[in-house]
């Protein structure tokens, strides 16, 4: 017999369901009415930049649940992305679980192995063992990235880490009109483009509410975790160009008066106190008024394209928030909103219409900027604001992202609960950390942390639950104290106090500088108290000593490319051949050759009728930046793309039918004398062979010195945005037995530029 109930959590659609004895064991019984969860997870997002933080960027939606519910004033982060993930999805320290640094290196020691370790198990594996169904949407970015290929190992990814679905991309950014996509645990096209309106944002929360539906539909007795992690605001900053276009008059005025008028804000909301003094502009950053008028007009629409892709989100952000009502299931879904770290630095003085062209020796001076400037924000852009306005962004705060200065890691953070939250529309000032955030999920559900998962026993959690500040404006903030650390930037957060210092790469520790702030009286950290309170500060650097031993935050490493360049050389080892075949899969960037800086050959062997063929061999990169070998009206042709620049060279005869063997050789003509630092390392020669006879050459200074693109490799196709001067996939039409590429030992790394532009992918 069956009992006819409504379901007690989770919601429904207002009918009864027939239930009969739950299926599962107690241990996996959910509590009553326990809350289904959206996590909705932004990138690169300030302080200030929601429009309930002070902004005039439009974030209706957002504003909309912050208004039914709260927010935070001292939420903080650990200053990168793959830090703060591990630290939000564990409820531990980002060092503790092996996530020190980024997940694209692995330096061996126990707080940088780029991978979560098993001990740390994640908030979808906790709540797997109560009844929940787990689905992640979105940026990943806790996985080796070369374990990202076709054959992983999975066990780092996120069907591998408790979640049931996934649908995103593993890693830092990806270009939001041709993204790197995965479905569950394989690599997928994207299911559009930009030309048919396409958009990774609003893709990611078609899925959302895809994965929501379904579970509605077939479990709605069991609640859902749904953690959504958009592309937005990480550059490349790509948005709709009439959203973009919008905001330039909003932000014509510059980042001075722009700071001004959102602290302004900020006091009226009681967001930061009234007292609060704006810090002096970050070293670097000039007066916008010592900019010239055509510096100006470019800054401002760099300023609109990150607007722009916020406004986009918020808008799509709307359609999930709106699904949720019309299901009715919104009245006990817990939503939080938050940012990973603060607004990036990674633009430079100047920002960027296609960063990817300057990392690589392709420069992009103000008046090639100007006269690009309507493409900012589209399909063969990869943009990024100036320096000056991430300041803005993190209004009033010091520094950006990367650094553990308040601009690095205080960020917004909004949570709604219609059913619990009863003190709607205010503001919480406690002082809460990202591994935080776990635990207080739990303890909001009425779970605790399981002692093992999968026969593994468990850490403890690190982090404490804030739980009791949603009904208490007044309860205390965290209890312990909370350290920092991001390449050698350091901080130590401990009953209202905070001491942190600054450290410039390549320097020694002992030579930083260590700051002391009350932050309880001193929210922007600009009343340095370490001359009057010097016990103070000597007590907490020694508290942040023993910390930092505690957490495997040691060795301590601020270094930036050797880090990238050694991760590099350990994966492919001595490996210097490639073969791929037809019918294969997409090959993420981090596992296809390394072909930077190096001569090497790729041979392709095809198959040609009667007819002729035409189409892409091989083709690795986007429209930004790569290489593509292909034939086109008969010819073999070979695109050498760096930052939108194409550097073509073609057969001198075509290509006949039959068998053939078609290639490209480069050849890497060092100079003889070391180059200046920063100047270009030589010329290459690109020769292209039908059967091993050479039917045309070129001679370049540029080339794939530092990086060859985020975007990855496809054999017989170009799948996304195109590399070349054709309509991608422009699949190869005849038959493509097998592609070779072989790599010469010369490689020779710059270790601080490939630093640089890989800073500028996190």
């Amino acid at each position: 017999m069956s009992e006819h109930r409504k379901p007690p959590f989770g919601g429904s659609i207002g009918k009864t369901v027939a239930t009969s004895k739950p299926w599962w064991p107690d241990a996996r019984r959910p509590p009553a009415g326990a809350p289904n969860i959206l996590v909705v997870l932004f990138d690169d997002v300030g302080f200030s930049d929601l429009g309930c933080y002070g902004s005039p960027i439009r974030t209706p939606t957002i504003d909309r649940l912050a208004a039914e519910g709260l927010r935070y004033s001292g939420f903080h982060t650990t200053a990168m992305c793959s830090t703060t993930r591990a630290a939000l999805l564990t409820g531990r320290n980002h060092h503790s679980v092996g996530v020190g640094c980024l997940a694209n290196f692995d330096s061996g020691y126990p707080g940088y192995r780029g991978k979560i370790a098993r001990e740390a198990g994640t908030l979808a594996e906790m709540l797997r063992q109560h009844g929940y169904r787990n689905y992640m949407v979105g940026k990943w970015h806790v996985t080796p990235l070369t374990e990202s290929g076709a054959t992983g190992p999975f066990d780092g990814w996120p069907l591998g880490r408790g979640f049931d679905r996934f649908y995103g991309f593993l890693d830092a950014e990806t270009d939001q009109y041709a993204p790197e996509l995965v479905s569950d645990n394989t690599h997928v096209d994207p299911p559009g483009n930009y030309g048919t309106g396409y958009h990774l944002t609003s893709d990611l929360v078609d899925q959302s509410i895809r994965f929501i539906a379904d579970h509605v539909a077939d479990r709605p007795d069991l609640p859902w975790l749904t953690w959504l992690a958009l592309g937005a605001c990480h550059a490349p900053h790509q948005a709709p160009a009439d959203i973009i276009k919008s905001y330039d008059a909003t932000f014509a005025h510059g980042w001075d008066v722009e700071r001004e008028q959102r602290m302004a804000r900020q006091k009226a909301m009681g967001l930061v106190p009234a007292a609060t003094r704006m810090p002096a502009r970050n070293d670097g950053v000039k007066a916008w008024d010592e900019h010239s008028a055509d510096e100006r007009r470019v800054f401002t629409r760099l300023q609109a394209a990150y607007a722009g892709m916020l406004d986009h989100a918020d808008q799509h952000l709307a359609r999930l928030i709106g699904f949720l009502d019309t299901a009715g299931i919104r009245d006990n879904t817990l939503v939080v909103v938050m940012s990973d770290n603060g607004a990036s630095q990674e633009g430079g003085p100047l920002g960027f219409v296609n960063a990817m062209g300057p990392y690589n020796f392709r420069p992009e001076p103000v008046p090639v900027k100007l006269q690009r400037i309507d493409d900012i924000g589209g399909p063969d852009t990869h943009s990024n604001f100036p320096h000056g306005w991430a300041m803005a962004s993190n209004t009033p705060l010091r520094r950006y992202k990367q650094n553990t200065h308040g601009g690095g890691i205080r960020d917004p953070f909004v949570m709604s609960w219609p059913k619990r939250i009863k003190a709607k529309g205010e503001l919480r000032h406690q002082f809460v950390h990202a591994c935080d955030l776990t635990p207080t999920l739990l303890d909001l559900i009425g779970v605790s942390a399981p002692a093992e998962i999968g026969g593994c026993p468990q850490m403890p959690l690190e982090g404490e639950s804030f739980a009791k500040s949603i009904d208490d404006a007044s309860a205390p903030s965290k209890t312990s104290a909370q350290y920092f650390e991001m390449f050698g930037h350091r901080g130590l957060w401990k009953d209202g106090w905070k001491a942190v210092s600054f450290h410039p790469s390549g320097t020694p520790f002992e030579n930083d500088k260590w700051e002391l702030f009350h932050l309880d009286r001193d929210f922007s950290e600009v009343d340095d108290l370490a001359a009057t309170e010097p016990e103070r500060l000597e007590q907490m650097i020694k508290l942040w000593w023993s910390e930092a031993e505690a957490h495997n935050v040691l060795p301590l490493d601020d270094r930036f490319g050797p880090r990238f360049a050694e991760n590099a050389a350990r994966f492919h080892g001595a490996r210097t051949k490639f073969t791929f075949h037809a019918g294969m899969g997409h090959v993420p960037t981090d596992v296809a050759p390394d072909v930077r800086s190096r001569s090497y050959s790729i041979e392709a062997q095809v198959e040609i009728g009667d007819g002729g063929a035409e189409g892409v061999l091989i083709a690795h990169g986007d429209a930004t930046s790569g290489y593509s070998l292909y034939i086109k009206d008969g010819f073999l042709v070979h695109d050498l793309n760096v930052g939108g620049g194409h550097e073509l060279v073609t057969s001198s005869r075509k290509v006949a039918a039959g068998a053939h063997r078609l290639g490209v050789h480069v050849e890497r003509l060092l100079r003889k004398e070391p180059p200046a630092k920063g100047a270009r390392t030589g010329v290459s020669e690109y020769t292209l062979t039908i059967d091993g006879e050479p039917v045309g050459s070129m001679q370049t200074q540029l080339g794939f010195h530092n990086f060859i693109s985020w975007s990855g490799l496809d054999i017989g196709r170009d799948r996304g945005s195109p590399v070349s001067r054709y309509e991608a996939p422009f699949e190869f039409t005849g038959k493509l037995l097998q592609v070779t590429v072989v790599m010469h030992d010369d490689q020779k790394l710059d270790g601080d530029g490939v630093g640089n532009a890989q800073m500028a992918r996190q």
